[in-house]
């Protein structure tokens, strides 16, 4: 792997402005990562990072590119201004999705095939649990405040509240079919949980577990079996709540006061994830099957540009100023 990316035009990301952030998206098929400058939007190089890669994060201070690299068993660590592979951690089998502690450490990884949350400490590298869950977990979320981690588990239809301190379970919300992405508010106050198969949000209130809201989509012209929520992300106002709706080729724009949708973005086709810029400026998504990036304004609520990266796109992360 080293030899790999030892080939890598690293001096590119060196050079660039200080005020751009760069943008990382991990590249499934592709067995690569495709880095963006946030500001020109202009890709600045591809980097291979190992087979089958999917959840993608980055430390809070900037320093460490996490990489599920799903069909190598390992979370791979990188340094982002440079794309030289740093180390591995040990993830269990199959990571998908993971989720850093607020304060950078340990790291949450859903492990599908085992039917466990698998907790690694980024600086020892050693692992401090394994959490059973439900059947098939996917969907990593954490608290602001540090003290509840969710996973949601697709088959058995549940968001699972973790307590970090304890690594136990603390309750059990059902939600609709095939959960995906667990993400609170920047507050606290509310947890959205999508379901793909049942093509809903659940807002849930964290402090009693309880579903208060089921967010429904209807988009003219698209099949509702075409609607399948994936990837939540919410402004750092709460006001503004955007879901990715998968085959639907559409983001969701979502009033985060009323939970009362406002808007559909047509995007590229099956799109998957996204992350916003520090300032919020943008918002990326991952189109796995038109291969590119949509790149929306968040305050105009629409795209403004369509990149083209590498193949079948999953996940994205943007650096940390």
């Amino acid at each position: 792997m080293k030899q790999l990316l030892a080939l890598a035009p690293a001096f590119a990301l060196l050079a660039e402005p200080a005020l751009a952030n760069r943008v990382f998206v991990s590249n499934e098929k592709g067995n690569d990562v495709t880095v963006l400058d946030s500001e020109t939007l202009e890709v600045i190089g591809t980097y291979p990072v190992g087979n089958r890669p999917r959840g993608i994060t980055i430390s809070p201070d900037g320093t460490e590119l996490y990489v599920c690299a799903s069909d190598d068993n390992l979370v791979r660590v990188f340094d982002p201004n440079t794309m030289e592979e740093m180390h591995t951690l040990p993830s269990g089998p199959d990571p998908e999705l993971f989720v850093l502690h607020p304060s950078g450490n340990p790291l949450y990884i859903a492990n599908e095939d085992d039917n466990l949350v698998t907790v690694v400490d980024v600086k020892t590298k050693q692992v401090l649990a394994e959490i059973p869950v439900g059947v098939e977990p996917e969907g990593m979320g954490v608290s602001p405040d540090g003290k509840i981690v969710i996973n949601t588990s697709e088959t058995t239809n549940m968001a699972h509240f973790i307590d970090t301190e304890t690594f136990q379970i603390v309750a059990n919300v059902l939600v609709d079919s095939r959960p995906r992405f667990a993400e609170y508010n920047h507050d606290g106050t509310k947890l959205y949980v999508s379901a793909e198969i049942g093509g809903t949000v659940s807002v849930i209130d964290p402090a009693t577990q309880e579903i208060v809201k089921k967010i429904t989509f209807e988009v003219p012209g698209v099949l509702p079996e075409a609607i399948q929520p994936v990837g939540v992300r919410v402004t750092n106002d709460g006001k503004k709540v955007f879901v990715a709706l998968g085959p639907s080729n559409r983001v969701a724009v979502i009033d985060g006061e009323t939970d009362e949708v406002k808007d559909y973005l047509l995007v590229g086709q099956r799109v998957w994830q996204m992350a916003f810029t520090p300032d919020e400026k943008y918002l990326f998504t991952t189109n796995g099957n038109s291969n590119d990036v949509s790149v929306i304004d968040v305050a105009a609520e629409e795209v403004v540009k369509s990149v083209p990266v590498g193949q079948q796109p999953w996940g994205v992360v943007v650096a940390p100023n």
